[in-house]
């Protein structure tokens, strides 16, 4: 896996990715982690047709924890991208991280996604706070919402 490098940089992020990493920048290091333990509270729950059905859903490897994921993508117009996330309350980092993407890039167009960099999770200043190896979660699960996107559209412009 490639390593990056943090950066604060946020002119190449999404409107709403830019805002929620300047918010944890503004912060102290041991405030970013109850930033994190908010939006870990704040992840919505899966819509019905996925509640009990993970099995249906893509699994994150990368994560430490039990984290499953699916990306709906609108057939037409800017073709926006829908982010489902399940990660569980006893994992409050990677939860956290997963409010981070869901929060992020639910709703904007897939080309915003696709465009959003592959280090962006390193944005938010949290390297210093958490584990690299919890840091590859989130790396790991904005990969998949990237490659979930792009076979949408694929399938989608097959058809």
């Amino acid at each position: 896996m490639a390593q990056f490098a943090a950066s604060d940089r946020t002119d190449d992020l999404p409107e709403a990715m830019a805002e929620l990493a300047g918010e944890f920048h503004a912060l102290a290091e041991r405030d970013r982690l109850q930033l994190l333990l908010e939006l870990a509270n704040d992840l919505p729950d899966l819509p019905e047709r996925y509640a009990g059905r993970l099995d249906e859903m893509e699994k994150v490897d990368e994560c430490q924890s039990p984290v499953f994921l699916a990306v709906e993508v609108d057939p037409e117009g800017e073709r926006a991208v829908h982010l489902h996330l399940s990660a569980p309350p006893e994992a409050p980092t990677t939860r956290g991280f997963a409010g981070i993407l869901h929060e992020s890039l639910d709703g904007l167009p897939a080309e915003e996604v696709l465009a959003v960099p592959d280090e962006a999770p390193f944005r938010f200043g949290l390297a210093e706070a958490v584990s690299p190896l919890r840091m590859r979660g989130m790396v790991g699960m904005l990969g998949r919402i990237k490659r979930q996107v792009r076979a949408h559209i694929s399938i989608d412009e097959r058809q």
